[in-house]
């Protein structure tokens, strides 16, 4: 099994409710915007005003006050 710390995104998008992120080796997530309340309630502007943190652990957005870390979305 790989080292959870060693995956990173390359891609972040939203899909059907769910915040969908494509990692360094091809795998995709998916995961339901109701994990992360603020992102769910933002507006579509906020939700796409993201960037990638520490060359992809992460994800932040800046006016939302929100970060995610890949290897969170991967437990």
């Amino acid at each position: 099994m790989k080292n959870k710390e060693s995956v990173f995104a390359v891609k972040v998008w939203f899909e059907n409710h769910k915040l969908c992120v494509q990692l360094h080796d091809g795998r995709e997530l998916a995961v339901p915007l109701d994990w992360f309340p603020k992102l769910r309630d933002a507006t579509d502007a906020q939700s796409l005003d993201f960037r990638l943190i520490g060359r992809g652990i992460g994800i932040h957005w800046e006016e939302l006050d929100e970060d995610i870390s890949i290897a969170g979305l991967l437990h």
